[in-house]
Protein backbone atom coordinates (compact mmCIF):
# COMPACT_ATOMS: atom_id res chain seq x y z
CA UNK A 1 0.00 0.00 0.00
CA UNK A 2 1.30 3.54 -1.00
CA UNK A 3 -0.47 5.77 1.70
CA UNK A 4 0.01 9.45 0.85
CA UNK A 5 1.69 11.45 3.74
CA UNK A 6 -0.95 12.55 5.39
CA UNK A 7 -2.19 9.23 5.61
CA UNK A 8 0.04 8.37 8.16
CA UNK A 9 -0.44 8.80 12.09
CA UNK A 10 1.63 11.60 13.63
CA UNK A 11 3.31 8.62 15.86
CA UNK A 12 4.77 6.65 11.98
CA UNK A 13 6.39 10.33 11.20
CA UNK A 14 8.50 10.22 14.94
CA UNK A 15 9.54 6.65 14.46
CA UNK A 16 10.26 7.25 10.72
CA UNK A 17 12.53 10.04 11.68
CA UNK A 18 14.44 8.73 14.31
CA UNK A 19 15.37 5.66 12.12
CA UNK A 20 16.44 8.00 9.62
CA UNK A 21 18.43 9.49 11.80
CA UNK A 22 19.88 5.80 13.01
CA UNK A 23 20.79 4.92 8.69
CA UNK A 24 22.88 8.45 9.16
CA UNK A 25 24.92 6.68 11.57
CA UNK A 26 26.37 4.67 8.95
CA UNK A 27 27.60 7.52 6.13
CA UNK A 28 30.68 6.42 6.17
CA UNK A 29 30.74 3.17 7.15
CA UNK A 30 28.68 1.47 4.85
CA UNK A 31 29.77 1.82 1.31
CA UNK A 32 28.99 0.38 -1.27
CA UNK A 33 25.79 -0.81 0.91
CA UNK A 34 23.13 2.05 1.61
CA UNK A 35 22.63 3.55 4.30
CA UNK A 36 19.65 1.89 6.64
CA UNK A 37 17.76 2.44 10.12
CA UNK A 38 15.46 0.48 11.45
CA UNK A 39 12.76 0.68 14.69
CA UNK A 40 10.56 -1.53 16.36
CA UNK A 41 7.62 0.03 17.99
CA UNK A 42 4.34 -0.61 19.65
CA UNK A 43 2.48 2.57 19.75
CA UNK A 44 4.87 5.61 21.03
CA UNK A 45 6.94 2.95 23.15
CA UNK A 46 10.27 1.82 21.16
CA UNK A 47 11.08 -1.57 21.34
CA UNK A 48 14.08 -1.90 19.58
CA UNK A 49 16.51 -0.21 16.91
CA UNK A 50 19.28 -0.25 14.95
CA UNK A 51 21.18 0.54 11.66
CA UNK A 52 23.36 -0.98 9.01
CA UNK A 53 27.13 -0.39 10.40
CA UNK A 54 29.60 -1.84 7.56
CA UNK A 55 29.11 -3.94 4.89
CA UNK A 56 28.98 -7.19 5.26
CA UNK A 57 27.81 -7.34 8.89
CA UNK A 58 23.92 -7.70 10.14
CA UNK A 59 21.48 -5.12 8.31
CA UNK A 60 19.27 -2.61 10.36
CA UNK A 61 16.42 -4.89 10.79
CA UNK A 62 18.74 -7.56 12.96
CA UNK A 63 19.96 -5.46 15.03
CA UNK A 64 16.41 -3.67 16.04
CA UNK A 65 14.72 -7.50 16.52
CA UNK A 66 17.57 -8.30 18.29
CA UNK A 67 16.72 -5.76 20.87
CA UNK A 68 13.17 -6.06 20.68
CA UNK A 69 13.29 -9.81 21.00
CA UNK A 70 10.04 -11.41 21.82
CA UNK A 71 8.16 -8.48 22.36
CA UNK A 72 8.57 -8.09 18.62
CA UNK A 73 5.69 -9.96 18.34
CA UNK A 74 2.62 -7.79 16.88
CA UNK A 75 4.42 -4.69 16.61
CA UNK A 76 5.45 -2.41 13.93
CA UNK A 77 8.68 -2.15 11.83
CA UNK A 78 9.96 1.33 10.78
CA UNK A 79 12.20 0.45 8.04
CA UNK A 80 14.09 3.40 5.98
CA UNK A 81 14.62 1.10 2.87
CA UNK A 82 12.68 -2.15 1.69
CA UNK A 83 13.77 -5.05 3.54
CA UNK A 84 16.06 -7.29 1.52
CA UNK A 85 14.53 -10.47 -0.18
CA UNK A 86 17.96 -12.39 -1.00
CA UNK A 87 20.63 -14.35 0.48
CA UNK A 88 24.20 -12.22 -0.05
CA UNK A 89 26.32 -12.14 2.55
CA UNK A 90 23.69 -11.76 5.24
CA UNK A 91 20.47 -13.47 5.06
CA UNK A 92 16.67 -11.87 4.34
CA UNK A 93 15.41 -9.52 6.05
CA UNK A 94 11.92 -9.85 5.28
CA UNK A 95 12.32 -13.52 6.39
CA UNK A 96 13.77 -12.41 9.61
CA UNK A 97 10.43 -9.76 10.19
CA UNK A 98 7.97 -12.31 9.16
CA UNK A 99 9.64 -14.92 11.44
CA UNK A 100 9.44 -12.28 14.38
CA UNK A 101 5.96 -12.01 13.82
CA UNK A 102 5.14 -8.42 13.49
CA UNK A 103 2.02 -7.19 12.55
CA UNK A 104 3.10 -4.10 10.37
CA UNK A 105 5.74 -2.69 8.21
CA UNK A 106 6.26 1.10 7.31
CA UNK A 107 8.68 1.87 4.69
CA UNK A 108 10.59 4.89 3.28
CA UNK A 109 12.19 3.93 0.17
CA UNK A 110 11.68 1.00 -2.03
CA UNK A 111 14.69 -0.38 -2.96
CA UNK A 112 15.75 -0.98 -6.98
CA UNK A 113 18.54 -3.51 -6.13
CA UNK A 114 17.74 -6.26 -8.66
CA UNK A 115 17.32 -8.95 -5.93
CA UNK A 116 14.93 -7.10 -3.84
CA UNK A 117 12.64 -4.48 -5.79
CA UNK A 118 9.51 -5.64 -5.08
CA UNK A 119 10.45 -8.75 -4.18
CA UNK A 120 11.51 -7.70 0.00
CA UNK A 121 7.28 -6.01 0.34
CA UNK A 122 5.88 -9.36 -1.69
CA UNK A 123 7.53 -11.62 1.16
CA UNK A 124 6.06 -9.86 4.05
CA UNK A 125 2.56 -9.43 2.38
CA UNK A 126 2.45 -12.86 1.60
CA UNK A 127 2.88 -13.54 5.07
CA UNK A 128 -0.06 -11.19 5.94
CA UNK A 129 2.05 -8.31 7.19
CA UNK A 130 0.80 -5.19 6.36
CA UNK A 131 2.89 -2.91 4.52
CA UNK A 132 2.69 0.62 3.62
CA UNK A 133 5.53 3.00 1.87
CA UNK A 134 6.52 6.09 1.03
CA UNK A 135 6.95 7.64 4.53
CA UNK A 136 9.44 10.15 4.17
CA UNK A 137 10.90 8.65 1.01
CA UNK A 138 12.43 11.69 -0.26
CA UNK A 139 14.60 11.83 2.77
CA UNK A 140 15.73 8.29 2.56
CA UNK A 141 16.51 8.88 -1.09
CA UNK A 142 18.44 11.78 -0.16
CA UNK A 143 20.69 9.62 2.49
CA UNK A 144 21.37 7.40 -0.41
CA UNK A 145 21.43 9.31 -3.27
CA UNK A 146 24.62 7.46 -4.83
CA UNK A 147 23.50 4.27 -4.33
CA UNK A 148 19.84 4.66 -5.71
CA UNK A 149 21.95 6.74 -8.51
CA UNK A 150 24.55 3.32 -9.50
CA UNK A 151 21.31 1.05 -10.06
CA UNK A 152 18.89 3.31 -11.47
CA UNK A 153 20.87 5.47 -13.36
CA UNK A 154 24.27 2.48 -13.82
CA UNK A 155 26.40 5.41 -12.40
CA UNK A 156 27.83 7.25 -9.39
CA UNK A 157 26.33 10.18 -7.61
CA UNK A 158 28.93 13.09 -8.81
CA UNK A 159 30.17 15.82 -6.51
CA UNK A 160 32.47 18.30 -7.71
CA UNK A 161 34.25 20.47 -5.12
CA UNK A 162 35.62 23.77 -5.86
CA UNK A 163 37.59 26.62 -3.90
CA UNK A 164 37.68 29.77 -4.87
CA UNK A 165 37.90 33.71 -3.86
CA UNK A 166 35.34 36.25 -4.64
CA UNK A 167 37.01 37.25 -8.05
CA UNK A 168 36.53 33.71 -8.66
CA UNK A 169 39.49 32.17 -9.39
CA UNK A 170 41.40 29.30 -7.60
CA UNK A 171 45.20 29.68 -7.33
CA UNK A 172 47.40 32.46 -8.59
CA UNK A 173 48.99 32.81 -11.38
CA UNK A 174 52.15 30.91 -10.75
CA UNK A 175 49.81 28.05 -8.99
CA UNK A 176 49.82 28.67 -5.56
CA UNK A 177 46.57 27.68 -4.22
CA UNK A 178 47.55 27.01 -0.05
CA UNK A 179 45.62 27.81 1.21
CA UNK A 180 42.44 29.88 0.11
CA UNK A 181 40.41 28.59 2.28
CA UNK A 182 40.38 28.29 6.31
CA UNK A 183 41.11 25.71 8.62
CA UNK A 184 36.95 24.81 8.83
CA UNK A 185 36.29 24.86 5.22
CA UNK A 186 39.13 22.26 5.01
CA UNK A 187 37.75 19.73 7.59
CA UNK A 188 34.26 20.11 6.08
CA UNK A 189 36.11 18.56 2.78
CA UNK A 190 37.43 16.19 4.67
CA UNK A 191 33.83 14.59 5.91
CA UNK A 192 32.65 14.79 2.09
CA UNK A 193 35.76 13.07 1.46
CA UNK A 194 35.01 10.38 4.22
CA UNK A 195 31.42 9.52 2.75
CA UNK A 196 32.40 9.17 -0.81
CA UNK A 197 33.21 6.20 -2.92
CA UNK A 198 35.67 7.33 -4.63
CA UNK A 199 37.67 10.68 -4.81
CA UNK A 200 38.23 11.13 -8.33
CA UNK A 201 40.77 13.91 -10.24
CA UNK A 202 43.07 14.16 -13.28
CA UNK A 203 46.80 13.33 -14.13
CA UNK A 204 47.09 17.90 -14.22
CA UNK A 205 46.64 18.02 -10.86
CA UNK A 206 48.72 15.05 -9.57
CA UNK A 207 51.48 16.58 -11.76
CA UNK A 208 50.54 20.07 -10.37
CA UNK A 209 50.04 19.28 -6.80
CA UNK A 210 51.21 15.85 -5.93
CA UNK A 211 47.81 15.34 -3.97
CA UNK A 212 47.43 12.20 -1.32
CA UNK A 213 44.14 11.95 -2.33
CA UNK A 214 42.87 10.90 1.09
CA UNK A 215 40.85 11.31 4.42
CA UNK A 216 43.07 13.25 7.00
CA UNK A 217 40.70 14.17 9.97
CA UNK A 218 41.45 15.71 13.54
CA UNK A 219 41.24 13.35 16.55
CA UNK A 220 38.42 15.55 17.81
CA UNK A 221 36.37 14.98 14.42
CA UNK A 222 33.13 12.39 15.40
CA UNK A 223 33.81 10.93 12.19
CA UNK A 224 35.73 7.78 14.02
CA UNK A 225 35.25 5.22 11.03
CA UNK A 226 35.14 5.29 7.28
CA UNK A 227 35.81 3.13 4.04
CA UNK A 228 38.65 4.70 2.86
CA UNK A 229 37.91 6.17 -0.47
CA UNK A 230 39.38 4.51 -3.89
CA UNK A 231 41.55 7.17 -5.04
CA UNK A 232 41.15 7.21 -9.08
CA UNK A 233 43.37 9.34 -11.67
CA UNK A 234 42.60 9.67 -14.91
CA UNK A 235 45.64 9.66 -16.59
CA UNK A 236 45.35 8.93 -20.44
CA UNK A 237 48.93 8.90 -21.26
CA UNK A 238 50.12 8.03 -18.02
CA UNK A 239 52.21 10.86 -16.89
CA UNK A 240 51.98 10.36 -13.34
CA UNK A 241 55.69 10.34 -12.36
CA UNK A 242 57.18 7.69 -10.00
CA UNK A 243 57.33 9.15 -6.61
CA UNK A 244 54.03 10.28 -6.54
CA UNK A 245 51.91 10.07 -3.14
CA UNK A 246 48.71 8.44 -4.92
CA UNK A 247 51.04 5.60 -6.45
CA UNK A 248 53.61 4.99 -3.40
CA UNK A 249 52.21 5.94 0.16
CA UNK A 250 49.39 2.72 0.40
CA UNK A 251 47.34 4.94 2.59
CA UNK A 252 44.50 4.11 0.09
CA UNK A 253 43.71 1.89 -2.79
CA UNK A 254 44.49 3.88 -6.24
CA UNK A 255 43.12 2.98 -9.68
CA UNK A 256 44.58 4.89 -12.85
CA UNK A 257 42.55 4.87 -15.48
CA UNK A 258 44.48 5.59 -19.37
CA UNK A 259 43.69 5.05 -23.03
CA UNK A 260 44.35 1.73 -24.87
CA UNK A 261 47.52 3.33 -26.98
CA UNK A 262 49.80 3.30 -23.43
CA UNK A 263 50.76 0.47 -21.26
CA UNK A 264 51.23 0.39 -17.50
CA UNK A 265 54.35 -1.56 -17.50
CA UNK A 266 57.17 -0.41 -15.64
CA UNK A 267 57.82 -0.33 -12.24
CA UNK A 268 55.64 3.01 -11.55
CA UNK A 269 52.67 1.01 -11.19
CA UNK A 270 53.55 -1.93 -9.10
CA UNK A 271 51.41 -0.71 -6.44
CA UNK A 272 48.59 -0.05 -8.08
CA UNK A 273 45.73 -0.77 -10.31
CA UNK A 274 45.74 0.37 -13.74
CA UNK A 275 42.98 0.07 -16.47
CA UNK A 276 41.89 1.09 -19.76
CA UNK A 277 39.25 3.66 -20.41
CA UNK A 278 37.75 4.54 -23.75
CA UNK A 279 38.09 7.62 -25.57
CA UNK A 280 36.01 10.39 -26.61
CA UNK A 281 37.74 13.01 -28.75
CA UNK A 282 40.99 13.83 -27.06
CA UNK A 283 40.48 12.56 -23.40
CA UNK A 284 38.79 9.46 -21.83
CA UNK A 285 35.44 8.80 -22.05
CA UNK A 286 33.97 10.45 -18.76
CA UNK A 287 30.39 8.65 -19.30
CA UNK A 288 32.31 5.41 -19.63
CA UNK A 289 34.80 6.32 -16.50
CA UNK A 290 31.73 6.77 -14.39
CA UNK A 291 30.18 3.38 -16.02
CA UNK A 292 32.93 1.53 -14.62
CA UNK A 293 32.87 3.42 -10.96
CA UNK A 294 29.46 1.79 -11.01
CA UNK A 295 30.68 -1.40 -11.75
CA UNK A 296 33.17 -1.29 -8.71
CA UNK A 297 29.88 -0.48 -6.68
CA UNK A 298 31.36 2.62 -6.72
CA UNK A 299 27.89 4.68 -5.42
CA UNK A 300 29.13 8.64 -4.43
CA UNK A 301 32.14 10.25 -6.54
CA UNK A 302 34.04 13.20 -4.68
CA UNK A 303 35.97 15.34 -7.40
CA UNK A 304 38.73 17.22 -6.78
CA UNK A 305 40.42 18.43 -10.18
CA UNK A 306 41.43 21.30 -12.05
CA UNK A 307 39.43 23.77 -14.30
CA UNK A 308 39.62 20.99 -17.71
CA UNK A 309 37.98 18.48 -15.91
CA UNK A 310 35.84 19.51 -13.38
CA UNK A 311 34.09 22.15 -16.21
CA UNK A 312 34.15 18.60 -18.68
CA UNK A 313 31.68 16.91 -16.12
CA UNK A 314 29.58 19.62 -15.96
CA UNK A 315 29.61 20.73 -19.63
CA UNK A 316 28.86 16.99 -20.49
CA UNK A 317 25.81 17.17 -17.47
CA UNK A 318 27.79 14.58 -15.34
CA UNK A 319 28.19 17.03 -12.30
CA UNK A 320 25.18 16.25 -10.24
CA UNK A 321 26.21 18.43 -7.47
CA UNK A 322 28.96 21.37 -6.73
CA UNK A 323 30.45 21.60 -3.59
CA UNK A 324 31.47 25.47 -3.41
CA UNK A 325 33.53 27.02 -1.14
CA UNK A 326 34.05 30.32 -1.42
CA UNK A 327 36.79 32.93 0.81
CA UNK A 328 36.41 36.36 1.30
CA UNK A 329 39.49 37.38 -0.74
CA UNK A 330 40.39 38.53 -3.71
CA UNK A 331 43.25 37.17 -6.23
CA UNK A 332 43.50 39.56 -9.06
CA UNK A 333 42.84 39.22 -12.49
CA UNK A 334 45.71 36.85 -13.31
CA UNK A 335 44.97 34.00 -11.15
CA UNK A 336 43.45 30.93 -12.35
CA UNK A 337 39.83 30.29 -13.14
CA UNK A 338 37.35 28.50 -11.61
CA UNK A 339 36.07 25.86 -14.58
CA UNK A 340 36.82 25.63 -18.15
CA UNK A 341 33.93 25.74 -19.83
CA UNK A 342 32.70 26.20 -24.16
CA UNK A 343 31.89 29.70 -24.95
CA UNK A 344 28.44 30.58 -24.91
CA UNK A 345 26.70 32.92 -27.61
CA UNK A 346 23.17 33.01 -25.76
CA UNK A 347 21.91 33.55 -22.35
CA UNK A 348 19.43 31.01 -22.90
CA UNK A 349 22.36 28.27 -22.56
CA UNK A 350 23.72 29.22 -19.54
CA UNK A 351 24.24 26.49 -16.73
CA UNK A 352 21.83 27.32 -14.44
CA UNK A 353 22.18 25.85 -10.70
CA UNK A 354 20.46 26.06 -7.63
CA UNK A 355 20.87 25.86 -3.79
CA UNK A 356 21.07 23.09 -1.95
CA UNK A 357 22.08 24.91 1.25
CA UNK A 358 24.56 26.96 2.25
CA UNK A 359 26.56 26.96 5.68
CA UNK A 360 29.03 29.37 7.30
CA UNK A 361 32.46 27.61 7.90
CA UNK A 362 34.44 30.12 10.04
CA UNK A 363 35.04 32.95 7.30
CA UNK A 364 34.03 31.28 4.57
CA UNK A 365 30.92 29.99 2.83
CA UNK A 366 29.88 26.54 1.56
CA UNK A 367 26.93 26.58 -0.74
CA UNK A 368 25.90 23.27 -2.32
CA UNK A 369 24.61 23.30 -5.55
CA UNK A 370 22.70 21.21 -8.05
CA UNK A 371 21.68 21.67 -11.50
CA UNK A 372 18.45 22.67 -12.28
CA UNK A 373 16.12 20.10 -14.18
Amino acid sequence: MNRRPDAFHAIDHVHMAQALRLAERGLYTTQPNPRVGCIIARGEEVLGQGWHQRAGESHAEVFALREAGERARGATAYVTLEPCAHWGRTPPCADALVAAGVARVVIAAEDPFPQVDGHGIAKLRAAGIEVQTGLMRDAARELNIGFFSRIERKRPWVRVKLAMSLDGRTALANGESKWITGEAARADVQRWRARSSAILTGSGTVLADNPRLTVRLDESDPVHAYVPPLRVILDRHLRTPAGSHVLTDGQAPTLLLHAASVTASDSRFQHVECAIAPELGNALDLTEVLAILAARDCNEVHVEAGPTLCGALLAEGLADEVLLYIAPVFLGDSGRPLLHLPVLTEMADRWRLQTVDQRQLGEDLRIRLRPRA
